[in-house]
């Protein structure tokens, strides 16, 4: 299972990696592995300003529709285009090409807050 170090988790299983004050987010490797070969990525948040752990969008695989959660409060300012025509970049590359948003972060202190690779780790685990 490939959990990088470097990025946040949340218990929901996102990933954010902040790059100054925004930020991109997707789902993590065990997710992707968990709901398996995703068909369908719908997110019609764009542009608008969401709390933490709010849905954003959802992730349609084959055997299940699966609502996926803001980590942090923050503006949608972006979607991976990728997504609607290649949904399975997700499973390919959940760290990389598939990434879901890209947002402004409003509260440095809730990514603070999210676990390190460390803690997500032993969470799977437990």
């Amino acid at each position: 299972m490939n959990i990088p170090d470097g990025l946040k988790y949340t218990k929901n299983h996102e990933w954010i990696r902040v790059e100054g004050d925004e930020a991109y987010v997707g789902i993590t490797d065990f997710a992707q592995s968990e709901l398996g070969d995703i068909v369908f990525v719908e997110i019609e948040t764009e542009g608008e300003t969401l709390d933490q752990g709010e849905a954003f969008g959802t992730i349609e695989a084959v055997k299940t529709v699966s609502d996926i959660f803001l980590p942090v409060s923050g503006k949608v300012l972006e979607i991976n285009a990728i997504l609607e025509e290649k949904p399975e970049i997700v499973n390919k590359d959940p760290y990389g090409e598939g990434w879901l948003i890209k947002i402004k972060v409003h509260d440095p202190a809730e990514v603070d807050a999210l676990m390190d690779a460390t803690a997500y780790q032993q969470m799977i685990n437990a």
